[in-house]
């Protein structure tokens, strides 16, 4: 569409505007979109149904259909008045031609920034730059429109510049970012829809879930980005410089982030830690995994503390994983009685007194050893075994003492004091003081 196209275009709408015609012509328009629009309100309602969960997928179609539903009933209707009208031998219809283009590209803008929500739900950046979108896809057709985008489109491509041996030109730049921006955007998309896939298959390891969904981004990222490149018009070939640049780059200074993204996926792949084990570092560490990520996995101490461990030190070094066979982990308590108490009768109060806790597991029963003999009484262990060891084991531990403690003064059993008897040898002589 050139220049002359345009303006005999406005000259037509200017001039359809003179006729009487024309009035009825946009009084019929305006009843079409108003019909549109109730349609589309009573088809929306008609869908919405609350009670009813669905997942990722139904939800974005269904999102998508309701934002699209008044402008693709608008441009039907509009479609239809057009020809109803064109068959009646009303000829001043330059509105409704100009209508069409709009009701379509009002279409594109809404299911372009709806497809970005879906895929940056949680995004800022976004929420705050909508309006900027709308405003660039709204500039770009109305310049389609109007027929200045293929001028527009020559000056940029004379403004161009020489990289290296290729010469390149501001529209290949901005064809080229558009172009990947779309294929990373569908790449997103298309990973988010395997992500709620996967986060439903129940019978998969919740690590392999988290593997696979990992695994599949990147894999969907990379082949985006090499179609966007082959479709600009790069040569895929020329990435093989940078890639042996980055590998250089990972031996000398990125080895141990490197390092850390491979034990990621060790740890992920066979499944030595999983999120909601039990694990201990050291003596000083131990806490409930809650996320495992390519760089580190975290820790959350009893404390509430969240503990930031990278992979490569969970994978080289010794880890005690207390929930890694069974989720059932086992706590005891020590107690000290006197020499003279009636040892079996303490230990069946011990037992009496974990069994009474709600928490504490009947198979395996609790039971309670005999460790040492102290210097200032016998010692006791008390073992049992919790189900739910991610709630802790401090809390019942304190009541089952708390019971212990009241069971033995009930029942006379003595809980001894430290004691610590001092015997002279060849003590000096007692010299008596004088009268």
């Amino acid at each position: 569409m050139n220049e002359k196209h345009i303006f005999s275009m406005l000259k037509a709408l200017w001039s359809d505007l003179a006729h009487p015609e024309s009035c009825w012509v946009a009084l019929l328009l305006a009843c079409v979109l108003c019909l549109a629009w109730r349609l589309s309100a009573g088809i929306k309602k008609w869908r919405a149904d609350p009670d009813t969960e669905h997942g990722v997928l139904h939800q974005i179609g269904t999102g998508g259909v309701a934002r699209l539903i008044f402008p693709t009933l608008a441009a039907c209707f509009v479609f239809l008045l057009q020809t109803i009208l064109s068959v009646s031998g009303i000829e001043h219809l330059s509105l409704l031609a100009l209508a069409m283009p709009l009701i379509f590209f009002w279409a594109l803008v809404r299911a372009i920034v709806y497809v970005l929500r879906c895929v940056f739900p949680h995004s800022g950046v976004l929420r705050s730059s909508e309006r900027l979108i709308s405003l660039v896809i709204w500039g770009i057709c109305i310049l389609r429109i109007t027929g200045f985008a293929d001028p527009m489109i020559d000056f940029l491509e004379q403004i161009s510049f020489m990289v290296g041996a290729q010469r390149l030109n501001v529209w290949q730049l901005m064809r080229g970012a558009v172009t990947v921006s779309l294929t990373l955007l569908i790449a997103l998309w298309f990973g988010s829809l395997i992500e709620d896939r996967l986060s439903k298959a129940r019978r998969i390891d919740r690590s392999v879930r988290e593997l696979l969904v990992r695994l599949s981004k990147s894999l969907l990222l990379v082949l985006a980005l090499l179609f966007s490149l082959s479709l600009v018009g790069i040569d895929v070939t020329m990435l093989s410089v940078f890639g042996g640049a980055f590998a250089v780059g990972l031996g000398f200074g990125l080895q141990k982030i490197a390092s850390n993204y491979v034990s990621g996926f060790i740890i992920l792949l066979d499944r030595s830690i999983r999120i909601g084990n039990i694990v201990a570092i050291d003596a000083s560490t131990t806490g409930v995994v809650t996320q495992i990520t390519m760089r580190y996995t975290v820790l959350r101490t009893g404390t509430g503390a969240d503990i930031l461990i990278p992979n490569e030190n969970l994978v080289g070094n010794i880890v005690r994983n207390f929930t890694f066979s069974d989720t059932k982990m086992r706590a005891s308590i020590a107690v000290q009685v006197a020499y003279d108490s009636d040892v079996k009768k303490a230990m069946r109060l011990m037992i009496e007194a974990a069994r009474r806790q709600r928490r504490v597991l009947s198979d395996p029963a609790p039971g309670v050893t005999l460790t040492e003999f102290a210097e200032s009484g016998i010692n006791l262990e008390l073992g049992f075994w919790v189900a739910d060891p991610e709630a802790g084991t401090a809390g019942v531990r304190s009541d089952i003492a708390l019971d212990i403690l009241d069971a033995f003064g009930e029942n006379g059993v003595e809980m001894p004091y430290p004691q610590c008897d001092v015997r002279l040898l060849n003590p000096p002589p007692r010299q008596d003081s004088p009268a």
